[in-house]
């Protein structure tokens, strides 16, 4: 592991990290509330493309999925839904978000989410040489290979950015 800028105890996504071999570095910044990935982006002086958004959304069936998108990116829907064979796709509430991954908003991690759920990947995200993505804590980043997404977590790739 990288060294430190500050001390971070562990969360589930890192114990998830740790417990599947993953090596990552951890990048702390000062957490500003609905700065999202911007700000944490500005902070770090990493470009917000590579710094990925970890989204909670659910289908037509009301089933919980993740979506990871570059953080300088919109989701398209439609694209997604279309993507993974639903009516339709729509962002679960904050709590609702909450309740299915254990992680508040703002914080949370594709890694050591409280409930399985299935997740998809935008595909341009595996292309990128290195990702900063949420460590399941509100200011706190982990740097990975994009491939640790399909590759250990199982993610599938989808093409669903807005243009």
């Amino acid at each position: 592991m990288a060294k430190k800028d500050k001390h971070v105890s562990e969360t589930p996504a890192t114990q998830w990290l740790k417990a599947h071999g993953v090596a990552y570095t951890e990048h702390v910044y000062d957490y500003v509330d609905h700065g999202g990935t911007a700000e944490s982006a500005k902070q770090l002086g990493r470009p917000e493309h590579e710094v990925v958004k970890t989204l909670v959304m659910q289908d037509d069936r009301g089933e919980p999925l993740v979506v990871l998108m570059h953080g300088d990116r919109q989701v398209s829907t439609k694209n997604l839904a279309r993507a993974i064979g639903a009516r339709s796709v729509e962002p679960c509430k904050p709590e609702v978000a909450q309740r299915h991954s254990g992680f508040l908003v703002g914080g949370t991690s594709p890694f050591g989410t409280r409930k399985s759920m299935p997740v998809y990947v935008e595909a341009s995200v595996l292309a990128l040489p290195g990702i900063l993505i949420n460590g399941g804590r509100r200011g706190y980043l982990v740097g990975i290979p994009p491939s640790v997404l399909t590759e250990v977590l199982g993610a599938r790739a989808v093409t669903c950015a807005l243009a």
